[in-house]
């Protein structure tokens, strides 16, 4: 496909090209993400400032299994609309544009039986959510449109420009996102012509290693796939035609393959060969990334990651870091990161559970101070319900992360709990009520304290471990990297500091700047 002239959004300003405009996964959410916003603005008489039939279909074009799905739901929980997703290869004309029925109708004193048609499904599916949920914008994402049935084809121009379906409109302030691979990956794949193309913002995305190891580090993606590709980048994404066939590789397969080996490790089930070959479809690359695994087992048993944490490990274990070769060191600072950046994980996620239940404990207290214990059993009640609610609702708009809900259910656990210890314990007041939910609410936080100066004190002890065993190594420029692009890590020290990273941050900076000094005092030619 011939790549037409646009204007490319990236790293915050606009680039012209003429050659390519081929963006990473995040660059291209970013993309989306503000041409959303734009088109759902308005102006002062609640217009909206693109007129819908200007409002361009955005064609997410890039290779399968780079995450062009999620990026779309990432994108409806960070502006908090909807999400309606389908799957085009799916729809027939008949389901997409409705059926036909016989309807009775009066012309001028004349009738007639005329043919109509059905809502189409997907319009309908729009129309469910805005009802169940209350949100009235939103993102309908059509996957593989290029794939559309031959019958359903020749609609595909009316729907990418005036957004209709047999004779059903999508709702005002619905934006149309659509994605497909290219044809060299799918065979059904049909090339849109030039007027079809011109009615869409072309977005071609690629595979980028570093952009989904951000991703895979808060999907805890498992700590042995990301450590194989960071020494392996070119294993990260590959397809290609071999005398046995086509082997491919994507990011869809290495997060797959990590699900299941994270489960095959709490029930002791060996990963083999023939597991990994079920996800990635490249007869080298298996064999390689397993023999790794087996590597990366046996150092995590030697090393004993725990006693580096704790700060107790034996000086043998110091001195076999030392003199191991680059990729066992790159191996042991990866299940050192992993298990430390786990543990930040959880207490960031503990810490902003219990500042989101301050919100019902508020209005709890407010009641104690005023009206009977009853009242106050009845406001957990509604409390447990509206979240719940809550939950349904951001579920069914797709917009419910996997943390806002591991937050909601905590809260409604600890709601639950309270309103069990009110029953059993045969409260009297609404103050002594309160006391008592105040009470377990300190103790959580007590306890939250605890954790997060131990894990201080972990971190302490991972650059004591690394100062002696790696020195002045390229793995503290690692270490200080892995804990400033981790969003958990990163937030974590932001939030509690810590003097170990400032200073070999600071002097990581100082050897970049002296660096740059030297670079530019080459360019002068003295």
């Amino acid at each position: 496909m011939q790549k037409p002239y646009m204007v490319v959004f990236a790293y915050g300003k606009f680039e012209e090209s003429m050659e390519s405009n081929t963006m990473n996964i995040k660059q291209a959410k970013e993309h989306i993400k503000n041409s959303v916003k734009i088109y759902l603005k308005k102006d002062e008489y609640g217009e909206y400032r693109i007129p819908v039939v200007r409002q361009r279909p955005i064609f997410l074009l890039g290779s399968p299994g780079i995450g062009k799905t999620a990026i779309m739901e990432q994108i409806a929980q960070e502006l908090g609309i909807a999400l309606v997703s389908y799957s085009m290869t799916h729809h027939t004309r008949q389901s997409a544009l409705g059926l036909p029925f016989i309807t009775h109708k009066q012309y001028k004193g004349m009738e007639f039986d005329i043919s109509e048609y059905t809502m189409s499904e997907i319009i309908a599916s729009v129309y469910e959510v805005m009802e169940q949920t209350g949100i009235e914008q939103g993102i309908l994402f059509l996957d593989e449109i290029n794939c559309v049935s031959e019958t359903l084809a020749p609609s595909m121009l009316q729907f990418l420009q005036y957004k209709v379906f047999g004779r059903h409109q999508v709702p005002e302030g619905w934006v149309i996102v659509t994605a497909g691979n290219p044809p060299e990956y799918n065979k059904s794949v049909r090339e849109f012509d030039v007027v079809t193309m011109d009615r869409m913002k072309l977005v071609e995305v690629e595979a980028d290693y570093p952009t989904w190891k951000e991703y895979a580090l808060k999907k805890g993606i498992h700590n042995a796939v990301t450590t194989y590709l960071d020494m392996k980048k070119g294993d990260f994404y590959k397809v290609e035609t071999t005398v046995s066939g086509r082997s491919y590789v994507t990011a869809r397969g290495w997060e797959d393959l990590s699900a299941t080996m994270l489960l095959c490790e709490e029930e002791n089930i060996p990963v083999d060969e023939t597991l990994v070959g079920q996800y990635i479809h490249n007869e080298k690359i298996v064999k390689e990334f397993t023999a790794f695994y087996e590597l990366y087992n046996k150092y995590k048993k030697d090393y004993k990651v725990d006693e580096i944490l704790s700060g107790t490990c034996s000086a043998q274990v110091k001195e076999r870091a030392r003199i191991a070769k680059f990729d066992e060191r790159l191996s042991l600072l990866g299940m050192i990161l992993d298990r430390l950046i786990s543990q930040m994980r959880e207490n960031l996620e503990t810490s902003d559970y219990l500042s989101e239940l301050m919100k019902p404990l508020k209005l709890m207290k407010a009641t104690s101070d005023s009206e009977g214990q009853a009242d106050l059993g009845s406001l957990l009640d509604k409390q447990i319900e509206s979240r719940r609610k809550l939950m349904d609702s951001m579920l069914k708009a797709g917009t419910l992360s996997g943390e806002d809900k591991k937050k909601h259910r905590a809260i409604i656990r600890f709601l639950e709990e309270g309103e069990k210890q009110l029953r059993l314990q045969g409260v009297k007041t609404a103050q002594e009520g309160f006391m008592l939910l105040k009470s377990a609410f300190d103790k959580e936080v007590a306890t939250m304290k605890e954790e997060n100066a131990r894990i201080q004190e972990m971190l302490h002890n991972v650059f004591t471990f690394s100062e002696e065993a790696f020195m002045d190594g390229n793995e503290m420029i690692v270490l200080v990297t892995e804990l400033t692009v981790n969003a958990y890590s990163s937030r974590f020290i932001g939030l509690y500091g810590s003097v170990d990273y400032r200073k070999h941050n600071e002097e990581l900076m100082l050897h970049e700047r002296q660096d740059d000094i030297l670079q530019e005092i080459a360019k002068l030619e003295l």
